[in-house]
């Protein structure tokens, strides 16, 4: 009777494709409200822009254009000048979940799974019926244009409609329609995404079109491209057991000695030798003949090594200055501090930098009414924003944590903007929509130190600010009385009354040397590590 029943039961027992899973719950991938969808959509369009421009070494030059379709229906246009995709790839590229360059690559870069593009193909799919429309010509001068879609059975490619193009210029476009989208012009919302991707990317210049046909252009305020990340292989010491068998039955390595040389960073001829000491003659066997117990017992050996952290090189991090720059052109602020830290690692082996940024005043901050402000917090992983979840984010834990009335900065009433980008060979995002950095401890330490190193800068300026008005208010109140002063010392003495008006100023500068020379906000903020430098700052065309 029992096993008639299991075998009912299991009737009904199917597999099904990654696209039908992500079909069903498209959640998962970002697409959770109408502005969320929006925003996930030219999200995953931008950053495949931006990582297959600078691959192709090509500074960035992106249009992204919003038109409204229907009653939360939208067209969305984003086209770039990179090098285009081969028309035998386009399909599998823009419509296969989990194939393309990047998750397979040990290299640090904005997307990491290979679901965005394809992930954009199947909401338009789902919520319009439509495929998505392309356009593309790579540098071989291969024009094309095409429909593609997604067989969700099969997680396979539909490509339909193909046609040569008399494109003249490399690159592509995305032409797609969704529907269950709104365009809301907030802090979560597309023209937001696109500022901060200018902020933490000054080598970008993008061209946003919204729905009334505003242009907003956000100029390139560098023209040189980032350092190219450079590929590495994974430290040993962030190796699970599965991962140490898992590669070792691909190799095609005779020993695991040199098994651990080929395919892990920092093994070299003196770290086998100091391994062998310990686990003796198993760095001898054949590495696809390994089992659990020989790996977690080599595993065991790996811990009991010093080695040397990864090599720092591998990681891009936006640079300091690049910072100031972006910082400058698009928020103007009066005073900025930024700091960058040394690589440090978690999970026991993955590199990572972070960045911080303190800027105060100008357009820094949310503005609530006039003159009336709050802080904000803009978070970024690998240079791409990051606006939703941020009560699960790593930084966001860091933020909140820091005692920032400590430094004299009030996050409820100043005009404020924190500014946090971790780069890394591999991001932990808590989520498949990759809108939080998980709450890993050695992050969120890194990033706290990096605030609070930043939060002393902007304290030394507000100190000093503090300091010049008071002084300026003493020195505007004597000077106030010089004169009557002057006039009555005269009458008293019988003395050139101007004579000893000029003293009286004389005496007075010397007492207040700051205030009497007129010296403003904006050059202390030079001095205490604000930019100077004259950039286009983001404009809007009426």
């Amino acid at each position: 009777m029992e096993e008639k029943k299991a075998n009912d039961i299991f009737k009904e027992f199917k597999e099904h494709s990654i696209a039908e899973f992500f079909k069903k719950n498209k959640q998962m991938l970002g697409y959770a409200g109408l502005v969320r969808s929006l925003v996930t959509v030219v999200h995953e369009y931008i950053t495949n822009s931006i990582d297959a421009c600078e691959e192709a070494d090509i500074l960035p030059d992106i249009s992204v254009k919003l038109i409204q379709a229907g009653d939360n229906r939208y067209r969305v246009i984003v086209s770039d000048n990179g090098p285009g995709i081969p028309k035998k790839f386009v399909g599998r590229a823009l419509a296969t979940i989990l194939a393309g360059t990047k998750f397979h690559r040990y290299i640090q870069q904005r997307g990491q799974q290979g679901i965005g593009a394809s992930g954009c193909t199947l909401f338009s799919q789902v919520t319009t019926g439509k495929p998505i429309h392309v356009e593309s010509r790579t540098a071989n001068g291969e024009s094309y244009s095409c429909n593609v879609s997604i067989d969700t059975l099969h997680n396979k490619p539909i490509v339909t409609d193909l046609n040569g193009t008399d494109r003249t210029t490399n690159g592509l476009t995305v032409d797609a329609e969704f529907a269950e989208v709104k365009y809301e012009n907030s802090d979560h919302g597309v023209y937001e995404y696109i500022r901060r991707t200018a902020l933490a990317n000054p080598h970008v210049q993008i061209l946003f079109t919204d729905p009334e046909g505003k242009e907003y252009r956000f100029v390139r305020a560098v023209d040189s491209m980032p350092t190219r990340p450079k590929p590495t292989k994974p430290h040993p010491l962030g190796l699970s057991i599965n991962d140490l068998l898992e590669f070792a039955h691909k190799s095609d390595s005779r020993k695991v000695s040199s098994f651990l040389m080929e395919n892990f960073a920092r093994v070299s001829q003196g770290k086998v030798e100091e391994l062998r000491d310990i686990v003796e003659d198993m760095l001898d066997k054949d590495p696809g003949r390994l089992e659990w117990g020989d790996a977690e017992q080599l595993l065991n050996a790996i811990k009991k090594l010093k080695w040397m952290a990864p090599d720092p090189s591998v990681i891009s991090a936006i640079g300091e200055e690049h910072i100031k720059l972006a910082l400058k052109n698009i928020l103007n602020p009066d005073f900025m501090h930024v700091v960058e830290r040394k690589a440090a690692l978690f999970y026991g082996g993955i590199p990572f930098v972070v960045e911080a940024a303190i800027a105060y005043g100008g357009a820094a901050g949310k503005k609530i009414e006039e003159d009336i402000y709050e802080g904000n917090v803009l978070r970024f992983a690998n240079r791409v924003p990051l606006l939703f979840d941020s009560g699960s984010c790593a930084i966001t834990v860091a933020a909140k944590s820091t005692q920032w009335k400590r430094y004299g900065i009030d996050m409820e009433s100043q005009p404020v903007s924190v500014f946090v980008n971790v780069s890394s060979v591999y991001i932990p995002y808590s989520g498949v929509g990759k809108e939080a950095i998980a709450q890993e401890d050695e992050i969120i330490d890194e990033i706290k130190l990096a605030l609070m190193e930043a939060a002393r800068g902007v304290q030394r300026y507000i100190r000093g600010k503090q300091q010049l008005g008071l002084e300026t208010s003493k020195y505007r109140t004597i000077e106030r009385y010089a004169k009557q002063l002057a006039k009555d010392v005269s009458t008293l003495t019988g003395t050139d009354g101007s004579e000893v008006e000029k003293k009286l100023e004389t005496l007075i500068s010397k007492h207040y040397p700051r205030a009497s020379e007129g010296h403003s906000e904006e050059d202390d903020g030079d001095a205490e590590g604000s930019t100077g430098a004259a950039v286009s700052t983001a404009t809007k065309e009426e």
